[in-house]
């Protein structure tokens, strides 16, 4: 393989929306693309080698002594010759992938990347767009609070955000049935109100905080509010409707922030999605707690 200027890892099931995304494609190696163009954003890149570099290695020893010699914390993400590059992991520093604590911030060593291409060739870079293993963040989870797992795409995005709500905000959580983002919202200390035609889990509604009323999920406007902190919506329903709802609320600047799940009904369109993406403010990612979905995040004044 010729040296690539860049890598990006797809989300198991997607490399052929990568692929659609990547400049000067040079090679396709399982869920690993490798282009001839510079990094850039992508947004069904689980996480991006930035500065790749091809490497002759001569023996086990050799490979783990050029990849120290290049940076300090490496992780593996295995093509093929699996032993052999267990065998050269174990030289390394170990890199510790404890689960993440919510309310947390991302690990701040830089992890590099890495791989065999076939037993003499590594391809190795030490600067990649995610500060967790190949793009995965697993999170401590509640098992009792929470009536479903989706809460897990909140807790990653503020994490990634490095912001969430604070004690007091408002927030809305728009088709919140049966409760697992309203609880997430909930736990931070805001007030949230949920909108949905389906009522809440009992135990979600009879939360400090949480209001709960009966309706569309987008019945909500801006002029039905003085000021919104945060903005949410995790409803089933297609891109165009959501994008048709939420651009309102960005010009009205009745609200703060948004966070909101893009989902797919029918065949991917890549389209609607840079329309969200274009929204100034906006940007668009595909969380590792995402499926087929991907997850907008706008921030007014940004």
């Amino acid at each position: 393989m010729e040296n690539p200027s860049s890598a990006y890892l797809s989300p198991e099931g997607f490399v052929d929306r990568l692929i659609s995304e990547v400049d000067a494609v040079i090679d396709v190696r399982d869920r690993l693309v490798f282009s001839a163009s510079p990094a850039r954003p992508a947004v069904w890149a689980q996480n991006i080698w930035q500065e790749p570099a091809v490497l002759d290695i001569k023996s086990i020893s050799d490979g783990a002594r050029q990849l120290k010699s290049m940076h300090s914390a490496w992780v593996l993400f295995p093509l093929a010759l699996h032993r052999r590059s267990a065998l050269i992991e174990e030289k390394l520093h170990k890199v510790s992938i404890a689960p993440q604590i919510f309310p947390g911030s991302p690990p701040k060593s830089p992890l590099g990347s890495w791989t065999l291409l076939d037993a003499n060739t590594l391809i190795a870079s030490p600067k990649c767009s995610s500060p967790f293993p190949n793009g995965e963040i697993f999170f401590k989870e509640d098992r009792k609070g929470p009536p479903s797992r989706a809460y897990l795409k909140l807790w990653e995005t503020w994490t990634m955000m490095a912001k969430w709500p604070k004690g007091g905000e408002f927030c809305i959580d728009s088709g919140g049935s049966p409760g697992g983002w309203c609880w997430a919202i909930q736990q931070t200390g805001a007030r949230v109100l949920s909108v949905d035609r389906s009522p809440l889990d009992n135990k979600i509604a009879s939360l400090p905080g949480v209001e709960f009323k009966k309706g569309s999920a987008f019945s909500l406007r801006p002029e039905d509010f003085d000021s919104v902190d945060w903005l949410f919506s995790d409803v089933i329903c297609y891109p165009e409707k959501l994008y048709e709802w939420v651009v309102p609320w960005v010009e009205s600047g009745a609200c703060r922030n948004m966070v909101c799940t893009i989902k797919f009904q029918g065949e991917y369109d890549a389209e609607i999605v840079n329309r969200f993406a274009d929204i100034s403010g906006g940007r668009v990612h595909h969380l590792f707690n995402n499926k087929n979905e991907l997850t907008w995040i706008w921030t007014r004044g940004e």
